[in-house]
């Protein structure tokens, strides 16, 4: 037989792939609504000590967007760019509530209907069928 025109090896891209979409998994709104939006926790966070590990000594961070950057240049430019305004736009609308999410589901008390069932155990008029 001759020679094959490519290996037939699998490569495995679809689980590096997954691996590095959830990698940096950023934190969500309603996480940074009730968390990092405090004053007291926003302040803590605008002002924090140097930190070798994080972009920037940790100096120059983003509250809204939950993002370091290296320097104050990059934050200013960050501050006027069009994902930072999506995100404090998406900031300012209310997050779910645990409530909220089950009444979608059609879990909660509001609005419930009597299931079919019940309603046809029910006697109309008096009348026992």
């Amino acid at each position: 037989m001759g020679r094959l025109r490519r290996s037939r090896a699998h490569h495995a891209r679809r689980d590096v792939h997954r691996a590095s979409r959830t990698r940096v998994r950023g934190r969500d709104l309603d996480m940074i609504q009730l968390i990092d939006l405090d004053p007291k926790n926003r302040a803590a966070l605008e002002a924090q000590a140097l930190d070798f590990e994080k972009p920037g000594l940790a100096q120059h961070y983003c509250v809204e967007c939950a993002k370091y950057c290296e320097t104050d240049a990059a934050l200013q430019a960050h501050w006027r760019s069009k994902v930072h305004k999506r995100r404090c736009k998406a900031l300012k609308e209310p997050a779910y509530t645990i409530e909220e999410a089950e009444r979608s589901a059609g879990l909660g008390r509001e609005g419930k209907r009597p299931t079919p069932l019940a309603v046809a155990s029910v006697p109309m008029d008096g009348m026992v069928s």
